[in-house]
């Protein structure tokens, strides 16, 4: 039997704001350095790395949104090398809080979720003076004689309809957050299974790279056998 491997296990996210420097690698050389001493510091393992060439106007991230769910699924650290071109991304800021998923970064490596919530508080206070602005405006609507909610005309009318069109949708709201988990498996578990492997030996791969399901646990041949049937035919 062998000896499971308990090296803290790291997914480096890195970033370029031009596709000349991801092209030459300007930019990315420095962030590798730093990445992989502080994980040889930590005692750690990379499973998987991403890499985003995007400029700072971009609040759009998918390479990030891919290294947060992988760490996440894998019960891994994200680790990035700068955390300043990170931070000042409110969409990366949401993202990172909501997926609950440790990170390090390389150029300050004390920085922990307590950091991340300074951030966000930024944001709160933002979106609660957009709020207090809506209220106000709502108020005024509503002195000069205007409608609102539930009185608003029509507003309960077909109301049966209503509650199964709202059942309906939280049911399918639920199937594309389940399948959006395992979006970037999809198409590697569809070409395995076409390949003739089995759905224990396509677990045993997923298990092998260290991910996880959305329950947080170990694949098994049931839960493949059921991704397989519910998304991909």
């Amino acid at each position: 039997m062998g000896t499971m491997n308990t090296a803290k296990r790291f997914v480096p996210y890195y970033r370029v704001s031009t596709k000349q420097q991801g092209e030459s690698g300007l930019g990315l050389e420095a962030q590798h350095s730093d990445v992989h001493r502080l994980m040889k510091d930590r005692g750690g393992v990379e499973i998987a790395c991403y890499t985003e060439i995007e400029t700072g106007r971009r609040a759009n991230r998918p390479e990030l949104a891919k290294a947060i769910q992988h760490a996440k699924m894998a019960n891994a650290t994200l680790i990035v090398a700068k955390l300043d071109r990170l931070a000042r991304n409110v969409a990366f800021t949401s993202a990172l809080m909501e997926s609950k998923v440790d990170f390090i970064c390389c150029d300050c490596p004390t920085a922990d979720k307590f950091h991340i919530h300074i951030l966000a508080a930024v944001a709160e206070h933002e979106t609660r003076l957009i709020s207090e602005r809506t209220k106000k405006a709502l108020v005024a609507a509503k002195a000069r004689g205007v409608r609102l909610g539930s009185k608003k005309p029509g507003r309960w009318r077909d109301q049966a309809n209503g509650w199964a069109a709202a059942k309906v949708k939280a049911v399918d709201t639920c199937r594309q957050k389940a399948r959006q988990a395992y979006e970037d498996l999809l198409p590697t578990i569809r070409q395995k299974r076409d390949e003739g492997y089995t759905t224990s030996a396509i677990a045993d791969w997923l298990n092998s790279l260290g991910y996880l399901t959305t329950a947080a646990k170990p694949f098994t041949a049931t839960a493949v056998w059921r991704i397989l049937k519910r998304y991909c035919g």
